[in-house]
Protein backbone atom coordinates (compact mmCIF):
# COMPACT_ATOMS: atom_id res chain seq x y z
CA UNK A 1 0.00 0.00 0.00
CA UNK A 2 1.65 3.41 -1.08
CA UNK A 3 2.60 5.94 1.77
CA UNK A 4 1.84 9.35 1.99
CA UNK A 5 3.42 12.06 3.32
CA UNK A 6 3.83 15.96 3.81
CA UNK A 7 5.23 18.76 5.05
CA UNK A 8 4.59 22.54 4.78
CA UNK A 9 7.15 25.64 4.32
CA UNK A 10 5.90 29.37 5.35
CA UNK A 11 6.23 32.08 7.28
CA UNK A 12 2.68 32.00 9.67
CA UNK A 13 3.72 35.64 10.77
CA UNK A 14 1.96 38.24 9.53
CA UNK A 15 2.05 42.43 10.40
CA UNK A 16 -0.39 44.18 12.08
CA UNK A 17 -3.53 44.25 9.71
CA UNK A 18 -1.91 41.72 7.05
CA UNK A 19 -4.17 39.15 5.52
CA UNK A 20 -2.09 37.16 2.88
CA UNK A 21 -0.94 33.72 3.64
CA UNK A 22 1.65 31.48 1.30
CA UNK A 23 2.93 28.20 2.06
CA UNK A 24 4.66 25.51 0.18
CA UNK A 25 3.36 22.17 0.54
CA UNK A 26 5.40 18.76 -0.24
CA UNK A 27 3.81 15.43 -0.92
CA UNK A 28 5.64 12.48 -0.85
CA UNK A 29 4.74 8.71 -2.18
CA UNK A 30 6.24 5.74 -1.12
CA UNK A 31 5.20 2.26 -2.15
CA UNK A 32 3.12 3.08 -4.81
CA UNK A 33 3.29 -0.37 -6.75
CA UNK A 34 2.26 -1.36 -10.25
CA UNK A 35 -0.85 0.11 -11.98
CA UNK A 36 -3.70 -1.78 -12.67
CA UNK A 37 -2.19 -4.24 -10.18
CA UNK A 38 -1.71 -2.50 -6.49
CA UNK A 39 -4.41 -0.14 -6.31
CA UNK A 40 -8.54 -0.72 -6.40
CA UNK A 41 -8.86 -1.17 -10.51
CA UNK A 42 -7.61 -2.00 -13.55
CA UNK A 43 -5.43 0.10 -15.84
CA UNK A 44 -5.82 1.11 -19.47
CA UNK A 45 -3.15 2.60 -21.83
CA UNK A 46 -3.81 4.09 -25.15
CA UNK A 47 -0.91 4.90 -27.59
CA UNK A 48 -1.71 7.16 -30.01
CA UNK A 49 0.21 7.20 -33.12
CA UNK A 50 0.21 10.49 -36.05
CA UNK A 51 0.09 8.65 -39.52
CA UNK A 52 -0.31 12.02 -40.98
CA UNK A 53 1.20 12.43 -44.58
CA UNK A 54 3.60 14.95 -43.36
CA UNK A 55 5.19 11.97 -40.57
CA UNK A 56 6.85 10.74 -43.99
CA UNK A 57 9.21 7.47 -44.00
CA UNK A 58 11.86 8.71 -41.76
CA UNK A 59 9.48 9.92 -38.69
CA UNK A 60 6.70 7.03 -39.28
CA UNK A 61 9.45 4.12 -39.16
CA UNK A 62 10.65 5.61 -36.19
CA UNK A 63 7.08 6.25 -34.35
CA UNK A 64 6.13 2.61 -35.14
CA UNK A 65 9.50 1.19 -33.57
CA UNK A 66 8.81 3.50 -30.40
CA UNK A 67 5.36 2.46 -30.57
CA UNK A 68 6.47 -1.28 -30.14
CA UNK A 69 9.00 -0.49 -27.93
CA UNK A 70 6.09 1.24 -25.35
CA UNK A 71 3.95 -2.18 -25.77
CA UNK A 72 7.05 -3.83 -24.20
CA UNK A 73 6.31 -2.04 -20.92
CA UNK A 74 3.31 -2.16 -20.71
CA UNK A 75 2.43 -5.12 -17.72
CA UNK A 76 0.48 -8.46 -18.42
CA UNK A 77 -2.95 -7.75 -17.83
CA UNK A 78 -3.36 -4.65 -18.61
CA UNK A 79 -5.76 -3.04 -20.75
CA UNK A 80 -4.88 -1.50 -23.71
CA UNK A 81 -5.51 -0.36 -27.76
CA UNK A 82 -3.51 1.64 -30.41
CA UNK A 83 -4.71 4.48 -32.51
CA UNK A 84 -3.60 6.00 -35.84
CA UNK A 85 -4.72 9.22 -36.23
CA UNK A 86 -4.73 11.56 -39.51
CA UNK A 87 -7.44 13.46 -40.67
CA UNK A 88 -9.57 10.52 -38.98
CA UNK A 89 -9.02 8.29 -36.07
CA UNK A 90 -8.41 4.47 -36.74
CA UNK A 91 -8.59 1.68 -34.04
CA UNK A 92 -5.47 0.15 -35.35
CA UNK A 93 -5.40 -2.57 -32.63
CA UNK A 94 -7.51 -4.27 -31.81
CA UNK A 95 -9.82 -4.85 -34.52
CA UNK A 96 -13.15 -4.11 -33.10
CA UNK A 97 -16.64 -2.82 -34.55
CA UNK A 98 -18.23 -2.39 -31.40
CA UNK A 99 -18.65 -3.39 -27.86
CA UNK A 100 -15.33 -3.25 -25.78
CA UNK A 101 -12.06 -1.75 -27.69
CA UNK A 102 -9.56 -2.55 -26.00
CA UNK A 103 -7.85 -6.11 -24.69
CA UNK A 104 -5.62 -7.08 -21.83
CA UNK A 105 -1.89 -7.56 -22.46
CA UNK A 106 -0.71 -10.94 -23.02
CA UNK A 107 2.33 -12.32 -25.07
CA UNK A 108 -0.14 -12.79 -27.84
CA UNK A 109 -2.33 -9.63 -27.90
CA UNK A 110 1.87 -7.82 -27.75
CA UNK A 111 2.75 -9.53 -30.81
CA UNK A 112 -0.26 -8.85 -32.66
CA UNK A 113 -0.29 -4.98 -31.50
CA UNK A 114 2.88 -5.10 -32.79
CA UNK A 115 2.31 -6.51 -36.34
CA UNK A 116 -0.77 -4.12 -36.96
CA UNK A 117 1.77 -0.83 -36.07
CA UNK A 118 4.09 -2.25 -38.71
CA UNK A 119 1.27 -1.65 -41.07
CA UNK A 120 1.21 2.16 -40.55
CA UNK A 121 1.55 4.03 -43.30
CA UNK A 122 2.04 8.00 -43.46
CA UNK A 123 -1.44 9.57 -45.37
CA UNK A 124 -3.69 12.00 -45.04
CA UNK A 125 -3.98 14.83 -42.48
CA UNK A 126 -4.25 16.25 -38.90
CA UNK A 127 -7.50 16.02 -36.36
CA UNK A 128 -6.17 15.71 -33.35
CA UNK A 129 -9.76 16.13 -31.62
CA UNK A 130 -10.91 12.79 -33.35
CA UNK A 131 -8.05 10.67 -31.68
CA UNK A 132 -8.90 12.25 -28.19
CA UNK A 133 -12.80 11.50 -28.97
CA UNK A 134 -11.67 7.68 -29.79
CA UNK A 135 -9.50 7.16 -27.22
CA UNK A 136 -12.20 8.93 -24.96
CA UNK A 137 -14.63 5.99 -26.10
CA UNK A 138 -12.34 3.70 -26.22
CA UNK A 139 -11.69 3.79 -22.47
CA UNK A 140 -15.24 4.24 -21.32
CA UNK A 141 -15.66 0.76 -23.25
CA UNK A 142 -14.44 -1.20 -20.51
CA UNK A 143 -16.75 -1.07 -17.13
CA UNK A 144 -14.70 -0.07 -14.13
CA UNK A 145 -11.10 1.12 -15.68
CA UNK A 146 -10.03 3.11 -12.82
CA UNK A 147 -6.34 4.52 -14.50
CA UNK A 148 -6.36 5.45 -17.78
CA UNK A 149 -3.56 6.96 -19.41
CA UNK A 150 -2.24 7.76 -23.22
CA UNK A 151 0.75 8.56 -24.98
CA UNK A 152 0.06 10.89 -28.33
CA UNK A 153 2.84 11.52 -30.86
CA UNK A 154 2.09 13.99 -33.43
CA UNK A 155 3.99 15.87 -35.79
CA UNK A 156 2.08 18.73 -37.53
CA UNK A 157 -0.50 21.35 -36.82
CA UNK A 158 -3.90 20.40 -36.22
CA UNK A 159 -4.95 21.67 -39.92
CA UNK A 160 -8.14 19.12 -40.43
CA UNK A 161 -10.60 20.90 -37.60
CA UNK A 162 -11.30 23.78 -36.32
CA UNK A 163 -10.06 24.93 -32.99
CA UNK A 164 -13.36 24.83 -31.64
CA UNK A 165 -13.47 21.03 -32.28
CA UNK A 166 -10.17 20.42 -30.65
CA UNK A 167 -11.23 22.45 -27.81
CA UNK A 168 -14.46 20.35 -27.79
CA UNK A 169 -12.92 16.91 -27.56
CA UNK A 170 -10.33 18.37 -24.91
CA UNK A 171 -13.41 19.55 -22.73
CA UNK A 172 -14.95 16.20 -23.12
CA UNK A 173 -11.60 14.71 -22.22
CA UNK A 174 -11.10 16.57 -18.98
CA UNK A 175 -10.99 13.91 -15.98
CA UNK A 176 -11.44 11.26 -18.20
CA UNK A 177 -8.15 9.94 -19.01
CA UNK A 178 -4.57 11.41 -18.46
CA UNK A 179 -2.46 12.68 -21.27
CA UNK A 180 1.48 12.88 -22.23
CA UNK A 181 1.98 14.84 -25.42
CA UNK A 182 5.44 14.55 -27.67
CA UNK A 183 5.59 16.26 -30.79
CA UNK A 184 8.57 14.91 -33.41
CA UNK A 185 10.68 17.70 -35.07
CA UNK A 186 9.57 21.23 -35.51
CA UNK A 187 6.54 21.72 -37.48
CA UNK A 188 3.86 20.83 -34.74
CA UNK A 189 2.37 23.97 -32.56
CA UNK A 190 3.65 24.08 -28.98
CA UNK A 191 0.89 26.05 -27.94
CA UNK A 192 -1.97 23.48 -28.92
CA UNK A 193 0.18 20.32 -27.76
CA UNK A 194 0.39 21.94 -24.53
CA UNK A 195 -3.32 22.39 -24.13
CA UNK A 196 -4.11 19.19 -24.67
CA UNK A 197 -1.48 18.02 -22.43
CA UNK A 198 -2.18 20.42 -19.62
CA UNK A 199 -6.10 19.84 -20.11
CA UNK A 200 -5.24 16.00 -19.33
CA UNK A 201 -3.07 16.38 -16.79
CA UNK A 202 0.12 15.01 -18.57
CA UNK A 203 3.30 16.51 -20.28
CA UNK A 204 4.33 17.66 -23.37
CA UNK A 205 7.75 17.99 -25.27
CA UNK A 206 9.73 18.22 -28.14
CA UNK A 207 11.57 15.08 -30.32
CA UNK A 208 13.95 17.13 -32.02
CA UNK A 209 15.37 14.03 -34.07
CA UNK A 210 13.79 10.50 -34.73
CA UNK A 211 16.08 8.52 -33.17
CA UNK A 212 15.34 9.77 -29.92
CA UNK A 213 11.98 8.52 -30.17
CA UNK A 214 11.76 4.91 -28.99
CA UNK A 215 13.58 5.50 -25.61
CA UNK A 216 11.25 8.28 -25.12
CA UNK A 217 8.17 5.97 -25.58
CA UNK A 218 9.56 3.54 -23.42
CA UNK A 219 10.56 5.80 -20.59
CA UNK A 220 6.78 8.18 -20.69
CA UNK A 221 5.08 3.96 -20.45
CA UNK A 222 7.47 2.65 -17.94
CA UNK A 223 6.65 5.60 -15.96
CA UNK A 224 3.06 5.23 -16.16
CA UNK A 225 3.20 1.65 -15.30
CA UNK A 226 4.92 2.77 -12.24
CA UNK A 227 1.70 4.46 -11.26
CA UNK A 228 0.19 2.41 -8.39
CA UNK A 229 -2.13 5.43 -7.40
CA UNK A 230 -4.76 5.36 -9.84
CA UNK A 231 -6.01 8.99 -8.52
CA UNK A 232 -5.68 11.19 -5.93
CA UNK A 233 -7.78 14.91 -4.86
CA UNK A 234 -5.90 18.07 -2.93
CA UNK A 235 -8.67 18.90 -1.01
CA UNK A 236 -8.01 22.78 0.64
CA UNK A 237 -10.41 23.86 3.56
CA UNK A 238 -9.63 27.86 4.57
CA UNK A 239 -11.93 29.24 7.27
CA UNK A 240 -14.80 31.21 6.60
CA UNK A 241 -14.78 34.48 5.50
CA UNK A 242 -11.50 33.56 3.89
CA UNK A 243 -10.02 33.56 0.41
CA UNK A 244 -8.41 30.84 -1.95
CA UNK A 245 -6.44 33.20 -3.98
CA UNK A 246 -4.51 29.94 -5.78
CA UNK A 247 -3.99 26.70 -5.65
CA UNK A 248 -0.80 25.84 -8.29
CA UNK A 249 1.19 22.70 -8.15
CA UNK A 250 5.32 24.36 -8.76
CA UNK A 251 7.52 20.94 -8.60
CA UNK A 252 8.23 19.07 -10.47
CA UNK A 253 6.42 21.26 -13.11
CA UNK A 254 4.29 24.54 -12.56
CA UNK A 255 0.39 23.49 -13.08
CA UNK A 256 -2.05 26.48 -11.94
CA UNK A 257 -4.79 24.14 -10.68
CA UNK A 258 -7.32 27.37 -9.14
CA UNK A 259 -9.65 27.08 -11.98
CA UNK A 260 -9.61 23.50 -11.72
CA UNK A 261 -11.10 23.74 -8.25
CA UNK A 262 -14.93 21.91 -7.38
CA UNK A 263 -16.44 22.90 -4.63
CA UNK A 264 -17.01 19.98 -1.80
CA UNK A 265 -18.55 21.86 0.60
CA UNK A 266 -18.53 25.74 1.19
CA UNK A 267 -14.95 25.86 3.39
CA UNK A 268 -13.50 22.57 0.79
CA UNK A 269 -12.49 22.31 -2.66
CA UNK A 270 -10.88 19.58 -4.24
CA UNK A 271 -8.30 19.79 -6.88
CA UNK A 272 -7.42 16.63 -9.49
CA UNK A 273 -3.42 15.46 -9.12
CA UNK A 274 -3.89 12.69 -11.46
CA UNK A 275 -1.82 8.80 -10.67
CA UNK A 276 1.49 8.88 -8.51
CA UNK A 277 3.99 6.58 -8.54
CA UNK A 278 7.14 7.21 -5.84
CA UNK A 279 7.58 10.53 -6.36
CA UNK A 280 7.62 13.97 -4.68
CA UNK A 281 5.21 17.33 -5.61
CA UNK A 282 4.84 21.03 -4.31
CA UNK A 283 1.81 22.52 -4.18
CA UNK A 284 1.93 26.34 -3.44
CA UNK A 285 -1.40 27.90 -1.69
CA UNK A 286 -2.26 31.00 -0.74
CA UNK A 287 -5.08 32.49 1.06
CA UNK A 288 -6.57 36.13 2.15
CA UNK A 289 -7.89 35.99 5.70
CA UNK A 290 -10.07 38.82 7.44
CA UNK A 291 -6.83 40.75 9.30
CA UNK A 292 -6.60 40.42 13.25
CA UNK A 293 -5.22 41.83 16.19
CA UNK A 294 -1.74 41.39 17.20
CA UNK A 295 -1.16 38.25 19.29
CA UNK A 296 -3.97 36.60 17.69
CA UNK A 297 -3.22 33.25 15.29
CA UNK A 298 -5.73 31.06 12.75
CA UNK A 299 -5.63 28.17 10.88
CA UNK A 300 -5.20 29.57 7.36
CA UNK A 301 -5.99 26.66 5.63
CA UNK A 302 -5.72 22.53 6.03
CA UNK A 303 -4.48 21.01 3.03
CA UNK A 304 -5.30 17.43 2.41
CA UNK A 305 -4.17 14.42 -0.79
CA UNK A 306 -7.26 12.18 -0.39
CA UNK A 307 -7.19 8.81 -2.35
CA UNK A 308 -10.63 6.11 -2.18
CA UNK A 309 -12.41 8.95 -0.48
CA UNK A 310 -9.75 8.41 2.31
CA UNK A 311 -7.82 11.42 3.29
CA UNK A 312 -4.02 9.97 3.45
CA UNK A 313 -2.08 13.05 4.69
CA UNK A 314 -2.38 16.71 5.50
CA UNK A 315 -0.64 19.65 6.16
CA UNK A 316 -1.71 23.09 7.72
CA UNK A 317 -1.00 26.36 7.05
CA UNK A 318 -1.22 28.94 9.91
CA UNK A 319 -1.22 32.63 10.42
CA UNK A 320 0.11 34.41 13.60
CA UNK A 321 -0.18 38.21 13.86
CA UNK A 322 2.89 40.10 15.11
CA UNK A 323 4.31 43.57 15.56
CA UNK A 324 7.86 41.98 15.30
CA UNK A 325 9.35 43.15 11.98
CA UNK A 326 12.09 40.69 12.19
CA UNK A 327 9.71 38.35 12.08
CA UNK A 328 6.96 39.46 9.93
CA UNK A 329 9.10 40.60 7.12
CA UNK A 330 10.91 37.28 6.63
CA UNK A 331 9.87 35.44 2.90
CA UNK A 332 10.07 32.11 3.40
CA UNK A 333 12.93 30.92 0.88
CA UNK A 334 10.53 27.61 -0.71
CA UNK A 335 7.44 30.16 -1.01
CA UNK A 336 10.08 32.75 -2.51
CA UNK A 337 11.75 30.04 -5.18
CA UNK A 338 8.59 29.10 -6.41
CA UNK A 339 7.58 32.73 -6.55
CA UNK A 340 10.17 33.22 -8.87
CA UNK A 341 9.83 29.89 -10.58
CA UNK A 342 6.06 30.41 -11.44
CA UNK A 343 7.23 33.96 -12.96
CA UNK A 344 10.21 32.53 -15.39
CA UNK A 345 7.38 30.16 -16.53
CA UNK A 346 5.53 32.76 -18.05
CA UNK A 347 8.30 35.13 -18.98
CA UNK A 348 9.60 32.59 -20.93
CA UNK A 349 6.48 31.90 -23.06
CA UNK A 350 5.47 35.64 -23.24
CA UNK A 351 9.16 36.51 -24.49
CA UNK A 352 8.91 33.82 -27.28
CA UNK A 353 5.21 34.75 -28.06
CA UNK A 354 5.94 38.33 -28.24
CA UNK A 355 9.22 37.35 -30.33
CA UNK A 356 7.11 34.86 -32.63
CA UNK A 357 4.85 38.39 -33.25
CA UNK A 358 7.68 40.47 -34.48
CA UNK A 359 7.52 42.47 -31.12
CA UNK A 360 11.32 42.33 -30.27
CA UNK A 361 11.11 45.27 -27.62
CA UNK A 362 8.59 43.08 -25.53
CA UNK A 363 10.44 39.96 -26.36
CA UNK A 364 13.92 41.51 -25.34
CA UNK A 365 12.50 42.67 -21.77
CA UNK A 366 10.29 39.25 -21.21
CA UNK A 367 13.43 36.81 -21.86
CA UNK A 368 15.86 39.19 -20.61
CA UNK A 369 13.49 38.73 -17.16
CA UNK A 370 13.46 35.27 -17.78
CA UNK A 371 17.49 35.03 -17.70
CA UNK A 372 17.73 36.95 -14.50
CA UNK A 373 15.15 34.87 -12.58
CA UNK A 374 16.66 31.06 -14.49
CA UNK A 375 19.67 32.52 -12.45
CA UNK A 376 18.16 33.82 -9.13
CA UNK A 377 16.50 30.35 -8.45
CA UNK A 378 19.63 28.48 -9.48
CA UNK A 379 17.52 26.64 -12.82
CA UNK A 380 20.37 25.85 -14.77
CA UNK A 381 18.57 23.74 -17.62
CA UNK A 382 16.55 26.97 -18.30
CA UNK A 383 19.69 28.96 -18.28
CA UNK A 384 21.13 27.07 -20.82
CA UNK A 385 18.12 26.52 -23.05
CA UNK A 386 17.39 30.47 -22.47
CA UNK A 387 21.34 30.84 -24.03
CA UNK A 388 20.40 29.43 -27.16
CA UNK A 389 17.90 31.77 -28.47
CA UNK A 390 19.49 35.22 -26.46
CA UNK A 391 23.13 36.86 -26.24
CA UNK A 392 23.05 37.34 -22.20
CA UNK A 393 25.36 40.53 -21.33
CA UNK A 394 24.60 40.29 -17.63
CA UNK A 395 22.45 37.69 -15.73
CA UNK A 396 22.28 39.48 -12.79
CA UNK A 397 20.32 42.65 -14.54
CA UNK A 398 18.79 40.19 -17.30
CA UNK A 399 20.72 41.70 -19.79
CA UNK A 400 20.10 40.18 -23.78
CA UNK A 401 20.04 40.57 -26.49
CA UNK A 402 17.79 38.54 -29.12
CA UNK A 403 19.75 36.04 -31.74
CA UNK A 404 19.31 36.89 -35.38
CA UNK A 405 19.27 32.80 -36.28
CA UNK A 406 17.92 30.51 -34.09
CA UNK A 407 17.37 26.92 -34.07
CA UNK A 408 13.73 26.18 -34.47
CA UNK A 409 14.08 23.19 -32.39
CA UNK A 410 16.04 25.26 -29.59
CA UNK A 411 13.52 27.59 -29.21
CA UNK A 412 10.36 24.61 -29.27
CA UNK A 413 12.79 22.87 -26.21
CA UNK A 414 12.71 26.33 -24.69
CA UNK A 415 8.84 26.74 -25.25
CA UNK A 416 8.14 23.34 -24.11
CA UNK A 417 10.31 23.40 -20.99
CA UNK A 418 9.20 26.41 -19.79
CA UNK A 419 6.49 25.04 -16.79
CA UNK A 420 9.75 22.76 -15.73
CA UNK A 421 11.62 23.69 -12.15
CA UNK A 422 14.06 22.88 -10.03
CA UNK A 423 14.07 22.49 -6.30
CA UNK A 424 15.02 24.93 -3.49
CA UNK A 425 19.16 24.83 -3.68
CA UNK A 426 20.09 23.59 -0.09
Amino acid sequence: MADFTSAVYQNEFLPDGGTDVSAIVTVECANAGTAGQTGSGSAGEIIIVDTSGSMGVTNMEAAKNAAIAALDHIVDGTWFAVVAGNHQAFLAYPMSRGGQGMVRMDSSTRYQAARAIGTFRADGGTAIGSWLNLTRALFNSIPGLQQKHAILLTDGENHNETPQQLDMAIQSSIGQFQADCRGIGVDWKVSEIRKVAQALLGSVDIIPHPSQLGPVFANLMQKSMARGVAEANLKVWAPQGSQVLFVRQVSPEVEDLTHRGTAVNPLTQSFPTGAWGDESRDYHVAVRLAARAVGQEQLAARVQLEVGGQVVTQGLVKAKWSGDTSLTARINPAVAHYTGQTELATAIQEGLAARAAGDERTATTRLGRAVQLAAETGNDGATSRLRKVVDVQDEATGTVRLKRSVDKADEMALDTASTKTTRVRG
